[in-house]
Formats: structure tokens, sequence, C-alpha cells
């Protein structure tokens, strides 16, 4: 019995140093992109700098600014099948230029590392641990997915790994690709609507598109200022158009 209390107490000790210890932010942000057999080296490329341009936009950086800790956390995720869902950028605390600067510098110099057909649900899975696991607080935590199909091959099935999140407290929003380096809708289903029904939920949730080069950037710009700004409810006004909101 005297063990067990030692044991307690030290856990206790453990957990409040730990709890000291960890940063607060207002926002706890997983990017996870699609690096699937679908995507190849030059999306990746397109992607990641779409990525680097709105982390480092102005009007993301005076967003950021405008929340009550004045940063954000972020970590950039590239997933492939059930084996491969590969940190490209590690956590990183954005609470400026410099920082935003430095985390789209890491990500545009980094190889490609993911590969492998769909695994969408063990995508999710694995930025939820991401956040669990982490030395940060914020009172939002939202898992950034990106893809450009509903179809999932093995791994966590969708529902388990998306039902968890929610139970977590996390929100998914979806940006849904239809088509990297062409204008249209090549695929013969409504991705949006998939994403909708499938993958996305929580607080504020919602799906926003991308199709084609021109406005995939524009794209992630858009998708980002308004999980900073927290969910399209909070958003600029005239910022909704294209948007479909769970």
């Amino acid at each position: 019995m005297h063990r067990v209390f030692l044991a307690l107490i030290a856990f206790m000790g453990l957990a409040a140093e730990g709890a000291a210890a960890a940063e607060r932010v207002d926002l706890e942000l997983v990017f996870l992109a699609d690096a699937s057999r679908s995507i190849d080296d030059g999306e990746i490329r397109l992607q990641r700098r779409g990525y680097a341009e709105a982390i480092t936009h102005p009007e993301i950086l005076a967003a950021i600014s405008s929340g009550y800790e004045r940063k954000i956390a972020v970590t950039y995720v590239e997933w492939g099948d059930e084996t491969s869902q590969e940190v490209v950028v590690p956590w990183t605390v954005v609470d400026g230029a410099g920082a935003a600067a430095a985390f789209a510098k890491d990500l545009l110099a980094a190889p490609r590392i993911a590969f492998g057909p769909n695994a969408i649900g063990s995508a999710l899975a694995a930025a939820h641990a991401l956040i669990a696991s982490n030395a940060i607080e914020s009172t939002r935590q939202v898992i950034d997915f990106s893809g450009d199909s509903a179809y999932s091959f093995g791994g966590v099935p969708i529902y388990q790994a998306r039902a968890a999140a929610l139970a977590a407290g996390m929100t998914i929003n979806g940006l849904a690709v239809l088509c990297l380096t062409c204008d249209g809708r090549p695929i013969d289903y409504d991705l949006e609507a998939a994403f909708t029904e499938l993958i996305i939920g929580g607080p504020g949730s919602f799906v926003i598109t991308a199709d084609g080069n021109a406005s995939f950037a524009e794209a992630v710009r858009r998708k980002l200022l308004l999980e900073v700004a927290g969910g399209p409810g909070a958003a600029p006004s005239g910022r909704l158009a294209g948007l479909k909101v769970r």
C-alpha cells in the first residue's frame, strides 16, 4: 500500500510537471495532405506550395495574431497506405512571420516520404494521435484533411477513426481536391458530399473545394483562415462561397 501511494504521488508530480511544461496556443492543427498513389511528385510540390503560401500570407498571420494566445501550433503530415502516415514537418508554434516562414521553408525542402493506396481512416487516426500525444494545450484541435477521393483500401475504418476523433472533441475539416493539374470534375461522384457524409465532423466542420491548379492555393488559404478564425460561423463576411458546412 505504501509503495502504491508513493507511486501515485510520483505520477501526480509528473503529470503536474507535464501540465506546467505544456505550451498554450489557440489552435492545434494537423495538415493531413494526400500523398497516395494518385498524387504524383509534381502534385506533391503543388500541394506543399499551397500550404506554404497560406501559412505565410498576411491575412493568415493577422488572424493568428488576433487570437487570445496570438499563436497556433501546426504540423504537416502526408498520408498514403495503412503503413504510411509521415510527418513532413513536426509540431511548430507559429506566432508571427518568422515562425511561419521557417515552417514553409522546411515543408518545401523535405523529400516525399509517403506512398501507397488510400488508407483514410489510418491517416485520421495518426492525426488524432499526434494531437493527443503532443506537449501543447489549446481550446480547439482540428484535423485538416485533404484528398482527391473518399475511398479507403484497408487500415483503420474511416468511421472508427472519425468517431474516435470526434469523441475526443476534435474537428475534422475537408479539402476536396477535384483535380490539381486541370480544371473540371474528373471523378464520377460528388466528392464534397462524400466528405461531408463520411469524413468531416465536429463543431463548425466544413468542406471546401479545389478544382484546379489556379484555385488550390486560394482554397487552402480560405480554409486555413476559417480554421484559425474558429469555423464558418466566425469567418469574415463573404468568405463562405464554395463551402459545404456540416
